[in-house]
């Protein structure tokens, strides 16, 4: 037996052991909607099998529907005929009734489906700042190709904000470049990574002809993100410390230019320094004795998972 039969004999057992109008969950009382569309069907038609027809459903299904519908109602809706499918009193007075409630029914679809486009003109980002310069701006203009119409916020900052925001609901979808999560928040691996030491071409290290021993860089005064950086938390936990700042700043960006400028090295991603690794703007020393690779995430509200454009764009970051 097929799982909808099944659910039918199921059904009618309910039916008869409390009898029409008895107690139980109202779901069980009254016929579903795709039952009370086909009555109303066969009001307008006067046929079971058009109904059938219009509905996309088979005569025997149509005729099984509407014998259940009368059993689970206790009382006769339709006369069948050679000449076609007649409305009982009783049928025409339910086919009222029924026409109501897919009327009401209609409304519901129609309010839901003002609430999914409502949701789907805008998508709120927040994304760490590697991630928001280096990554974001191509998967934004992929989800722009298919969404033309959703406009898009992006709120940058430090993997801690990012996911403090998305906490708050005041972000949709989070990116973070960090190690650990606040309670709260699900994520998903969505691309890896890879920290490079890196100093102006005149610095003593760029001279080395061996690896820089990973002790040496942790006792080493470096330019720094702020605290809550992704970066230097990664940084931080993969050396097990890390000596004083020699200088802390805000972004990716300012970080780069004061090595550039001379002022001593710092760790950053991969994805920010290649350009300048390219020119010679910058040297990368390789490091002996400590990964720095990681994992990039993109987060959300436990429990949500993302819908809608939001979930677009989690689709588009691991295409």
């Amino acid at each position: 037996m097929g799982s909808a039969e099944g659910a039918r004999d199921a059904q009618e057992r309910d039916t008869q052991e409390q009898g029409p109008g008895g107690g139980g969950s109202i779901a069980h009382r009254v016929p579903d909607l795709g039952a009370l569309e086909l009555l109303l069907a066969v009001a307008r038609l006067g046929s079971l099998g058009a109904a059938a027809r219009e509905l996309g459903i088979t005569q025997p299904a149509a005729s099984s529907r509407i014998r259940s519908m009368e059993r689970q109602l206790g009382v006769a809706l339709v006369d069948r005929s050679p000449r076609g499918s007649r409305l009982t009193d009783a049928g025409a007075l339910v086919t009222d009734w029924a026409r109501r409630i897919v009327e009401a029914a209609e409304a519901f679809d129609a309010g839901a489906q003002a609430l999914r486009d409502r949701r789907d003109s805008r998508l709120r980002v927040a994304a760490s700042m590697t991630i928001a310069e280096y990554l974001l701006p191509g998967w934004l203009l992929a989800l722009r190709a298919g969404r033309p119409d959703t406009a898009v916020s992006l709120l940058a900052g430090n993997s801690a904000a990012v996911a403090e925001r998305v906490l708050a609901g005041e972000a949709d979808l989070g990116f973070v470049e960090g190690l650990t999560l606040p309670p709260g928040l699900d994520s998903a691996v969505i691309a890896h990574d890879r920290l490079i030491v890196v100093v102006a071409p005149a610095h003593p290290w760029a001279r080395r002809r061996r690896p820089l021993p990973a002790a040496e860089l942790a006792t080493t005064p470096l330019i720094l993100r702020e605290t809550g950086s992704g970066t230097r938390q990664v940084l931080d936990t993969a050396l097990g410390g890390l000596a004083r700042p020699l200088i802390e700043l805000s972004s990716t960006t300012a970080v780069k230019a004061a090595v550039v400028s001379g002022a001593g090295p710092a760790v950053l991603s991969e994805l920010a320094v290649g350009e300048e690794l390219a020119l010679r703007r910058l040297v990368g020393i390789p490091v002996e004795g400590v990964s720095l690779a990681r994992d990039l995430r993109a987060v959300w509200p436990t429990g949500h998972r993302p819908t809608g454009p939001a979930r677009e764009l989690l689709s588009l970051t691991r295409g």
